[in-house]
């Protein structure tokens, strides 16, 4: 080659490091030069020794980029343009010649050079590899063709690169097999790798850019559904956009459906939120022609109203008002009317105007409303196996449902219209033939219109009677002749009494008393038969025109009336006192029921009870026993109501409710490094209670937590988070239990017990100081419960680094809402003596070096004293610790430690003198000094400035790191902006 070919060359990868530049002008006239070439080899050879300086710079620099999009552009316009219909129609040679011109030697060699430089040693030569080979397949055309070989190997480089240790490099490598993944083929290696990415990689942003990339098919939509429930919001938005973008409505299940808009509409970012009513519900509108009926079908309306209505709203916030009025009014859907009027009622005053277009006055609507649900019909046990009649009715009662909820939106200020609403609410509840599944509504809905507490409990009170003891008319008076017989039986009842009582008078006198005991019994029997004879000669003989009530004790009516109970006791103000009402209904209708057959009843009963407990403290402590009992020996669900009445009675009442003795509240002291773990439970938890009623309810929680029935371990995990974060129990040992709950591979699946747990994780050691100690108390029995699971165990497939980070993360200073402000020792600090104090323990044992990594995270006071200790129990250890890694750690740390005193007492003395300001101008008092966010890396050393008191004045600590100069900060900035052609004349150069 040339001197003037090496200069082009050269020229050309220093004018494209310059963004203004015409890439395309450059690349034709590096291409021209290349055409004219007879021997390529040499050029070949240049071309890449130039590509070089660019492949070894990591950081994503300007100039270096633009070299690599050159390179990508020039490589890739050796291809030919894509194939008309025309040329497609030509003959077979000259397809040959095309394939021949696909395969252009020069691309060939890039690949080459590329595929054979994928495992280098250097993070920066295989990011920029993957980069490269991603542009180039990026830049082909649609219908390009490579070489099998070629394909095959650049194939398996990327599927090793995309397990790379380096997240940039992982990225590309994902990037670079988009157009190498075959949907299709369901042993394809690169939707197995996407795939395996999605499910274990550690990096979001590497599951974002797999993401981006992977194919729609019906392997690969669940793990993208799966992402939605990312940790990270970024991996959230985008698995959404993806899912808009590329799925069909169609393509899934209506549980997906409905499952995709729960998590998406209720999702703690506003960015996931927003994306589903900007980006996904539209594209499922567009997709089913804007037909927001045919939305609500493919949702289930009526199994899944909740989501439906959330979705209704969503559309709607995007809608103008004038297209609401005119689009949906018109449309039959009873659930799409009512989320209508709801959505324009929350616009206040605003809306009031488009509400009267909507709906009619509150008298009329009321008697519409009381004609539909009379003409619900009830069927009967034959017809219920009428699977068509079964959901005609089943139809019928859900657009009862949304009639009844569209009456909170009436305006029920005129008074008639008030009244009308609230005699038919009560007609309905009165009624046999109301549905079971329309009471609870209802009632809701009638107590809605009744402010006052009293008049609610009287309304109730009296439907319930009505409900339980109708007025019935009494049967017509019978014949004569039946008289006459009943007469007849009346006499002979009574002969046979006179004579068994004269019977009675000799055994007795004769001494036979056990003859006398069988006719004692005979007379009971018949005076009870001659008393049920008048009974019935009485009832005969009244008038047909006179009414009598009946008490009805079936199943059916017992639970209408407990449900109508247990919406009026949610109703009232938890300040409302036991009335002489609501007495009565507990004694006559709610403790019978707890004994009854009927799974239902017993089940609302308890509900019931637990409710109405929590208005009387001297009822809840009468009850509590039962209620514990029904937690632990009747059916699963009434089990779980009767635990939730229990968490509710002591969240309110506290432990003391077990004891007759008053009790007092106290806070938990401050402990010391040297405080017993083995404290017992009883001080732990017992609060002022008994200790043994105490210890025995805990005792049935945390078997409740072992249980297999995952509704009620979830229960029981949710309650005792809300003892805990209310303070009503403090224990180390049962918040070791609910971090392993949590980190469980059996509750993987139980979604609300994992949501619960980890929000409560974060506000529990968030909320005080207090609560960060009992986490730290936790740390070494949950290390070492993991640590010691069998191999059988779930707990041994647990990450027992994601539990240190967690652990370590929650005992922050900085977590907390309120950091403290004094120097008092940090509960950081006792963790670090603990952790170390286990090391000694057991220098050998493998958990050393997780323990060593423990404390190269911590977040440690500026206290002396506990410094100086933990630098002479760092110094213990390394004279026993043999592990070189844990060797290193530790030697950091007591490093750190030493420079860290030394310059706390350097600026301890410099901040006593006066203030002086160096020659650029920047003051040297510490006051100006202030950090907002130190790197991960330096967590271990300082995070905050923390004011110590010397001789009376407060004078601020310092951190490690001097705080560098305006000058050296601009130095510093120049030496960011890279420039290869230094690297290049400094080689040309040598040369």
């Amino acid at each position: 080659m040339t001197a003037d070919n090496a200069i082009e060359i050269k020229e050309a990868f220093q004018r494209a490091q310059k963004g203004h530049n015409n890439k395309a002008k450059l690349v034709a006239s590096l291409k021209s030069r290349y055409n004219k070439l007879e021997d390529k080899t040499l050029f070949h050879e240049e071309f890449v020794h130039y590509l070089k300086y660019a492949m070894i710079v990591y950081k994503r620099e300007p100039t270096v980029e633009n070299v690599i999009e050159f390179v990508a552009k020039f490589s890739t316009s050796f291809q030919c343009p894509p194939k008309t219909e025309e040329e497609e129609e030509k003959g077979e040679e000259e397809e040959e010649d095309d394939d021949e011109e696909d395969d252009h030697p020069f691309l060939s060699f890039i690949f080459n050079f590329l595929l054979e430089s994928h495992k280098a040693n250097s993070h920066a030569v295989r990011f920029r590899v993957c980069q490269l080979i991603n542009k180039l397949l990026g830049s082909m055309a649609e219908n390009a063709q490579i070489d099998d070989d070629l394909f095959d190997q650049i194939h398996q480089a990327m599927l090793i690169r995309v397990t790379d240790k380096f997240p940039n490099v992982r990225i590309q490598a994902a990037l670079a097999m988009t157009r190498l993944q075959q949907p299709m083929d369901p042993d394809c290696p690169t939707i197995d790798a996407y795939m395996m990415i999605l499910e274990n990689d550690s990096n979001a942003e590497v599951r974002r850019a797999v993401l981006s990339c992977i194919a729609m098919s019906p392997r690969t939509l669940p793990k993208v559904l799966k992402r939605t429930r990312d940790i990270k919001e970024n991996v959230r938005k985008l698995a959404y956009q993806v899912l808009a973008e590329k799925v069909h409505i169609k393509a899934l299940s209506i549980a997906q459906r409905v499952s995709l808009l729960q998590q998406g509409l209720h999702d703690s970012s506003e960015a996931v939120r927003e994306v589903v009513c900007a980006r996904l519900l539209p594209a499922w509108l567009l997709r089913l022609d804007g037909n927001v009926v045919e939305l609500l079908h493919k949702l289930d309306v009526e199994n899944c109203a909740q989501t439906a209505l959330d979705t209704l709203r969503a559309i709607f916030t995007s809608t103008p008002a004038d297209e609401l009025l005119q689009n949906k009014l018109l449309s039959l859907c009873v659930f799409i009317r009512k989320a209508l009027c709801e959505f324009i009622k929350a616009k206040g005053d605003e809306g009031d105007e488009m509400l009267e277009q909507v709906l009619p006055d509150a008298a009329t609507y009321a008697d519409y409303l009381y004609g539909y649900l009379k003409a619900v019909p009830v069927l009967s046990e034959e017809q219920r196996a009428d699977f068509n009649q079964l959901e005609l009715v089943m139809t019928k009662e859900f657009i009862s449902q949304q009639l009844i909820h569209l009456t909170g939106c009436l305006d029920t200020n005129e008074e008639g219209g008030r009244r009308r609403v609230l005699t038919v609410l009560q007609e309905m509840l009165a009624l046999p033939q109301t549905p079971p599944s329309l009471v609870s509504l209802l009632t809701e809905k009638l107590l809605a219109l009744i402010p006052d507490d009293h008049r609610r409990t009287q309304t109730v009170a009296e439907i319930i009677s009505d409900v339980r003891e109708p007025i019935m008319e009494a049967s017509q008076p019978m014949n004569e002749n039946e008289s006459r017989k009943q007469q007849v039986q009346l006499a002979e009842v009574k002969v046979r009494i006179l004579e068994a009582k004269q019977a009675l008078e000799d055994c007795i006198t004769a001494q036979e008393f056990s003859r006398a005991a069988e006719l004692k019994d005979s007379i009971t029997g018949l005076e009870n038969h001659r008393n049920q004879i008048i009974q019935d000669i009485a009832e005969s003989s009244q008038p047909a025109d006179k009414e009598i009530r009946t008490e009805k004790n079936d199943p059916e009516t017992l639970l209408r009336c407990l449900t109508m109970c247990a919406e009026l006791l949610k109703q009232m103000n938890i300040k409302t006192r036991m009335s002489p009402t609501i007495s009565a209904l507990m004694s006559s209708l709610i403790l019978p029921s707890i004994a009854n057959a009927h799974p239902a009843v017993r089940n609302m009963a308890v509900v019931c009870l637990g409710t109405c407990a929590l208005h009387s403290k001297e009822l809840a402590k009468t009850h509590m026993v039962l209620l514990l009992q029904i937690a632990q020996l009747d059916e699963v669900k009434i089990r779980i109501s009767a635990l939730r009445a229990v968490i509710d009675l002591l969240l309110l009442f506290g432990f003391q409710l077990l004891s007759d003795r008053p009790a007092t509240q106290t806070e938990r002291p401050s402990h010391s490094p040297d405080r017993q773990e083995d404290e017992t439970p009883a001080a732990e938890d017992k609060g002022d209670a008994p200790e043994d009623s105490a210890q025995s309810i805990l005792i049935m929680l945390s078997d409740f937590l072992d249980s297999e029935v995952s509704d009620l371990r979830t229960e029981t995990a949710e309650g005792l988070a809300k003892l805990m974060y209310t303070g009503r129990i403090s224990s180390a040992k049962m918040l070791s239990r609910l971090v392993l709950l949590w980190y469980n591979p059996v509750t993987e699946d139980d979604t609300r017990l994992r949501h619960c747990l980890g929000v409560f994780f974060q506000l529990y050691a968030r909320e005080s100081r207090a609560h960060q100690e009992v986490v730290e108390e936790c740390f070494l029995p949950t290390i070492r419960t993991l640590m010691n699971a069998p191999a059988t165990s779930p707990l041994a497939e647990v990450d027992i680094n994601n539990v240190v980070e967690l652990l370590v993360e929650l005992t922050r200073p900085s977590a907390l809402i309120k950091p403290s402000t004094n120097t008092e020792v940090c509960v950081h600090d006792y963790l670090a003596v603990r952790v170390c104090g286990e090391m000694l323990k057991d220098p050998t044992a493998p958990e050393v070096r997780l323990y060593a990594k423990t404390l190269s995270n911590l977040e440690l006071s500026t206290d002396g004293t506990i410094r100086k200790d933990l630098l002479t129990l760092l110094q213990q250890i390394t004279q026993v610790v043999k592990d070189r890694i844990c060797l290193r750690a530790v030697e950091k740390m007591i490093d750190q430690l030493a420079d860290s005193r030394e310059q706390a007492e350097l600026l301890t003395a410099s901040a006593l003198q006066p203030l002086d300001v160096n020659a650029d101008g920047r003051h040297t008092n510490s006051s100006n000094l202030h950090i907002h966010r130190i790197p991960t890396q330096a967590l271990h050393t300082h995070h905050h400035f923390r004011a110590v008191e010397i001789d009376g004045e407060n004078v601020p600590e310092s951190v490690a790191v001097a705080r560098p100069s305006r000058k050296a900060k601009i130095a510093a900035l120049e030496k960011t902006k890279l420039d290869l052609n230094a690297l290049i004349n400094q080689e040309a150069n040598m040369s």
